[in-house]
């Protein structure tokens, strides 16, 4: 069937609404519209959904969460584990909650019960949800740092990570196998409870996720020391974290903490910021005024599912508020927490691993060199590092001290299989107080790890393809490295190419080759001479290619002129394809 045609079987059914049929209607004379919505099905990949909200086969709506639950209802019964529950959180978008509610009724139908959130909570706690209750599956209802008219169908599996082989794989099978959506089954809310398959759950799981929260401080003398003159300011961009921030942060008796009012309350519109990532500077302006106001030492910021933190801190010898990169503020809690945990505890576990990603910084490297534990690299994406996590559990080698991917997450003590921003904002604020009881503050950290481990700087270039075409586009781009790899990149030589893809890492100057050792991925990197490096791979969440590249320097502003260098010469690459 045609785009056209499926377009028509929407309009002719009965089994969709009559307002969806509307909205299909007034696209009737918009031929781009209706191949956009229906020339294929929104695809249920790796991380689940991630869409436009709208009718069509190709959209987020209440038909194609339908679909994807019994998919994951059809997967979790052939496994025998439908008595076990899934837990089902939602943030602040548009949809959210009425997508929350058609997945736990889908499930309801299928015999499996649905524990859903009272209210919209981050990212985190349900990963740490699906744990605390016992469950075989958790749902999410968030498009993360998307723009508004985007939402997502998270999927969890027992060990409170993002789904990872075997189980994607058999779950997107299940849901590429429904073809008609008349098939799927649900019910009411209201039977769903009568028949003890629907609870709502909040307090029984927020307090034991907060009590978990708490076990990671270190220094809980250096914020009753210094809390009453450390200044903070955030904001939760209009989505999950207000709520669960701000609690932790007063439990352990941070008093000066100043939310910026005009973001305080859930949004799905967003309508402070273009685009509500803690990545971009714009989304800074509100706090920043703010925290000039104030006199701030750091300003936070978590995107709407509270999984990312962005962070600003205040140079005091200038007044000046600089940014830090999720690589940068990474390093700096990976160093305070690993640190820290040896000054405390006066020794590391022997088979402690400090986790990041691929495209993550080098400045890990030379800071498990320093404290002498091993380095694991696994794929983008943090349900990489829940898997390796749950490997350490199962296997009993190895001991998870930190990990965290460049993309502002990262994840302190195992409660959670998902990066944190709620324990990332807590720890970065003990770590503010640690270091003002020293007399330093967190820039002042900073430039000493740089002095310690080198002026590492990280950068990442994304250009976006939209629709069909996009999606041609970057495939073109993959495969025409894939042939033709870059032999130099500006003063850098490339040494090492690895393919991801192809699972071979190729000694350029020898030819040798080995695996990767790490599952198949949509990636090329370039490992080049001084250290240097660069990454290309397409987004799994948005219709973009994303370019990362990082060099080292012999001080912030080598770094910087390095490293923009670089830049000018992976965007000539990437204009030649």
């Amino acid at each position: 069937m045609d785009y056209k045609e499926m377009y028509q079987s929407w309009l002719d059914n009965p089994y969709f609404d009559e307002a969806t049929k509307e909205e299909l209607r007034a696209i009737a004379d918009d031929d781009d519209q209706i191949k956009d919505r229906f020339y294929m099905d929104l695809e249920f990949g790796t991380a689940g959904l991630r869409g436009v909200i709208g009718a069509g086969t190709n959209r987020m709506n209440v038909y194609t969460v339908r679909k994807a639950t019994q998919g994951l209802a059809n997967y979790i019964c052939k496994q025998g584990e439908q008595k076990k529950g899934v837990a089902i959180a939602f943030d602040s978008r548009r949809m959210s909650p009425e997508f929350a509610d058609e997945a736990a009724c889908c499930l309801a139908a299928n015999g499996i019960k649905a524990y859903v959130f009272e209210s919209l909570r981050p990212t985190p706690e349900l990963s740490y949800a699906v744990r605390h209750l016992g469950c075989v599956s958790g749902i999410n209802i968030t498009a993360s740092h998307n723009p508004p008219e985007y939402n997502g169908y998270k999927v969890y599996w027992e060990d409170g990570a993002q789904i990872t082989p075997p189980h994607d794989k058999g779950i997107m099978d299940e849901v590429k196998a429904i073809t008609d959506y008349a098939s799927v089954k649900t019910m009411s809310v209201d039977d769903a409870a009568a028949a003890g398959l629907y609870e709502k759950i909040g307090a029984n799981v927020d307090d034991p996720y907060m009590a978990e929260l708490k076990k990671n401080v270190l220094h809980q003398d250096a914020i009753d020391k210094t809390a009453k003159d450390l200044t903070i300011v955030y904001t939760p961009l209009h989505g999950t974290g207000n709520l669960p921030v701000r609690r932790v942060l007063k439990e352990l008796g941070f008093e000066n903490v100043y939310v910026v009012p005009e973001q305080e309350l859930p949004d799905g519109e967003f309508p402070t910021v273009s685009y509500p990532n803690p990545e971009a500077a714009e989304a800074f302006e509100l706090a920043l005024a703010l925290a000039k106001e104030k006199n701030a030492d750091l300003v936070l910021a978590t995107d709407p599912d509270a999984d990312r933190l962005g962070v600003y801190v205040k140079d005091s010898e200038t007044g000046e508020y600089h940014c830090l990169t999720g690589n940068m503020s990474g390093s700096l809690l990976a160093d305070y927490e690993i640190g820290q945990k040896l000054a405390v505890e006066g020794s590391l576990p022997d088979d402690g691993e400090l986790i990041k990603t691929i495209v993550t910084t080098n400045m890990v490297d030379a800071m498990a060199k320093h404290y002498g534990i091993k380095v694991t690299e696994c794929l983008t994406g943090f349900k990489w590092i829940g898997r390796e996590i749950l490997r350490m559990e199962t296997t009993g080698k190895g001991h998870y001290l930190f990990g965290f991917e460049e993309s502002y997450g990262c994840l302190i003590g195992t409660h959670a299989r998902d990066k944190d921003a709620i324990v990332a904002s807590m720890a970065l604020c003990e770590a503010a107080a640690f270091y003002k009881a020293q007399g330093k503050t967190l820039w002042d950290a900073m430039l000493e790890m740089y002095e310690k481990y080198g002026y590492y700087k990280d950068n990442v270039i994304s250009i976006t393809h939209k629709g069909i075409e996009g999606l041609a586009k970057i495939r073109s781009i993959m495969d025409t490295l894939r042939a033709n790899p870059p032999e130099k990149l500006g003063e850098y030589k490339v040494l090492v190419t690895r393919d991801y893809d192809e699972d071979i890492i190729k000694d350029l100057s020898t030819g040798e080759t080995r695996p990767t050792g790490i599952p198949k991925s949509n990636v090329l990197y370039y490992e080049m001479e001084g250290d240097a490096w660069l990454a290309v791979r397409p987004s799994g969440t948005e219709p973009k290619i994303k370019l990362y590249y990082g060099v080292v320097g012999d001080s912030l502003s080598d770094a910087e002129d390095k490293s923009e260098k670089l830049g000018v010469q992976v965007k000539e690459l990437l204009d030649k394809l």
